[in-house]
């Protein structure tokens, strides 16, 4: 990879449309209020980085390497993620706004969604395997052939998951979540 390599930094305030980002390897770098919204990061890679508080939506990922990326309170809408760099890709997401997003056929076993939007999130023919969203917004988000086994959806909310198409053995659910799993049965369900 050619560009900038860049180790152990944190940017604050950095807004890609006065002051674009070199394109290159960050590690255990924190960009903290970036506004990165339209931003083509295609190429890029980030190892080992924390984004807070910044807006990340709309961005261009072609070839993107996120490796044990955490992102925190971001707004992210209309990102498709499967344009990343599949190798090592790892995400964590918490209090972020993911409206609108793409995680199609992606491996992200173990990813946790915490305190997170995710309305009409594609999540289509994803391995979402032991994952966690916990209290998310799901509502309109698309769960298509999707592994699910061992994931956790007890604190989550308006999701629908049709246990027929999708891998669901020993996933969690609340008995406030039945709705989301038989709702295409037209079934009243009181509690």
């Amino acid at each position: 990879m050619s560009g900038i390599v860049c180790f152990g930094e944190e940017f604050c305030d950095l807004d890609w449309e006065t002051e674009p980002l070199e394109k290159g390897e960050y590690e255990g770098t924190t960009f903290r209020k970036c506004n990165f919204q339209r931003a083509d990061l295609s190429g890029y890679r980030f190892v080992d980085c924390e984004f807070i508080g910044c807006n990340i939506s709309l961005i261009l990922l072609h070839d993107t390497s996120l490796q044990t990326v955490r992102f925190q309170d971001c707004k992210m809408m209309g990102i498709n993620f499967m344009q990343c760099n599949s190798f090592g890709l790892t995400l964590s997401f918490e209090g972020c706004q993911l409206n609108s997003s793409s995680f199609f056929d992606l491996s992200l076993s173990g990813t946790a969604f915490i305190n997170s939007e995710l309305r009409d999130v594609s999540f289509g023919e994803s391995d979402l395997s032991q994952s966690i969203f916990q209290n998310c917004d799901l509502q309109g988000a698309e769960f298509l052939r999707v592994n699910l086994q061992k994931a956790d959806f007890r604190s989550s909310y308006n999701y629908t998951i049709d246990p027929e198409v999708n891998k669901v053995r020993g996933a969690h659910f609340s008995i406030w979540g039945t709705p989301g799993l038989l709702g295409k049965y037209g079934l009243k369900i009181e509690l």
